[in-house]
């Protein structure tokens, strides 16, 4: 190290010397980076690098969604209530909805973060008119008492899909305006609080809890990942797991739910609310070790209702086995743990939106999967939430490209920055 370099280093610090080094590379044109593509050559400083690994982590998990999908509703037509559908028909619109995704991901991927912090509050505002909208007869469209879309032709678009990125976005935004207030506890989560009253109210009124305990735990990790004060959030959280247990104490069959959850082999429970989840749990215990085989599932046979959506991992751990649920699992923990250290990067490099954001997707996708193995596997009760990137669903698949899209964006403007370039 030259004198200059050390007499830098002991007056400014590391950080310091670091940007000399940085400027000093910038300016020979050699700053080693992930691509190995020197600075000052033809391709643009926006795609000096990606995370490959991610995205490959992602295609794997899309194409064996597609794979289980089509394995799991293979058999649907012979039911009275599909007659009319041919045995590819969930096939080819799954297919078209991971195309749809790629797509809108694609452009997605060129939105510069400053964009969305922007977008942010009038996202928020939008998404609540449009839960607003899905609640009128008129609009909405219910299926077994829920009303929870909107047809749009091609596919009926879910609201609450849009609510969890809406949610995600506006938290990073509101944490970032009142980041000098957030050791005041009151001051800076009351607002927050409300608005997500808001949500819960209209969410509630569906009937979606499954998307609403998603969306309380992406705003909660947001507040907490932001500097809200620790005592306080912990707090908070007591009021809100205290408000979910009475809103479940106050619903007749809400609680028949957790009554079925801790009996499900009684006979009142497994030929009525537990139905679901003995008929899963059987497919697990076929599937032992190494399954039975691909596209070799029983349970799937008309046994185990809705298996291409929320029960897709009961007819993976039939056919696929221990080996392939482990797998599953394995990829959305590495997955969830990669976004939150893109997050955590893009706030060392002093980009908080950026950085809460791409950790309240990764509280997302990971607390959303969570649910729905948990589900699947009898450790939590029974909710409608599909496994993300993986079970049939046009809204789920088009928004969590989106979502993962802006985490790569975070990823290539964290690397575009340590290259010495601008967002």
């Amino acid at each position: 190290m030259s004198g200059t370099a050390l007499g830098t280093l002991r007056s400014h610090g590391l950080a310091a010397w670091l940007r000399a080094q940085v400027q000093r590379w910038r300016g020979d044109g050699h700053l080693p980076v992930a691509t190995g593509v020197p600075v000052g050559q033809s391709d643009p400083v926006r795609w000096v690098g990606f995370d490959q690994t991610l995205v490959w982590v992602v295609v794997g998990l899309l194409a064996l969604g597609l794979v289980m999908v089509y394995s799991a509703s293979v058999q649907l037509p012979d039911n009275p209530r599909f007659a009319r559908y041919t045995p590819t028909y969930f096939l080819t619109r799954h297919a078209l909805f991971i195309v749809l995704a790629v797509v809108v991901a694609a452009l997605t991927l060129k939105i510069p973060m400053r964009v969305w912090e922007k977008l942010a509050p009038w996202m928020f505002a939008g998404v609540l008119v449009l839960l607003v909208l899905v609640l009128l007869p008129f609009v909405g469209k219910g299926v077994n008492g829920a009303r929870r879309w909107i047809p749009l032709g091609v596919l009926n678009f879910q609201p609450s899909e849009l609510a969890k990125l809406a949610v995600t976005l506006y938290a990073s935004n509101y944490m970032v305006r009142k980041m000098e207030i957030k050791e005041n506890f009151f001051r800076a989560v009351t607002p927050m609080a409300i608005a997500l009253g808001v949500v819960g109210v209209l969410l509630l009124a569906e009937p979606d809890m499954g998307a609403f305990l998603v969306i309380a735990a992406i705003a909660m990790g947001i507040l907490f990942l932001g500097g809200v004060n620790g005592r306080m959030f912990f707090l908070s959280g007591t009021v809100l797991v205290l408000a979910f247990m009475l809103m479940i104490a106050t619903s007749e069959w809400r609680r028949e739910r957790i009554f079925a959850y801790l009996d499900p082999w009684s006979e009142k429970h497994a030929m009525g609310k537990s139905y679901q989840l003995t008929h899963s749990l059987i497919a697990f215990g076929r599937g032992e070790i190494f399954g039975q085989g691909l596209g070799s599932s029983v349970e799937k046979l008309h046994y185990l209702p809705e298996a291409h959506t929320d029960f897709l991992l009961a007819v993976i751990g039939e056919e696929l086995g221990f080996v392939g649920v482990f797998a599953v699992i394995a990829a959305f923990f590495w997955l969830s743990r990669r976004m939150f250290l893109i997050g955590r990067q893009a706030i060392a490099l002093e980009r908080v939106f950026a950085g809460l954001t791409a950790q309240g997707i990764g509280i997302w996708m990971g607390g959303q999967a969570f649910i729905n193995m948990g589900v699947n596997l009898g450790v939590l009760p029974t909710k409608g939430l599909t496994l993300p990137l993986m079970s049939y669903g046009g809204s789920a698949v088009l928004l969590g490209g989106v979502a993962l899209a802006i985490v790569l964006r975070v990823d290539i403007e964290n690397r575009q920055l340590m290259r010495g370039g601008r967002t």
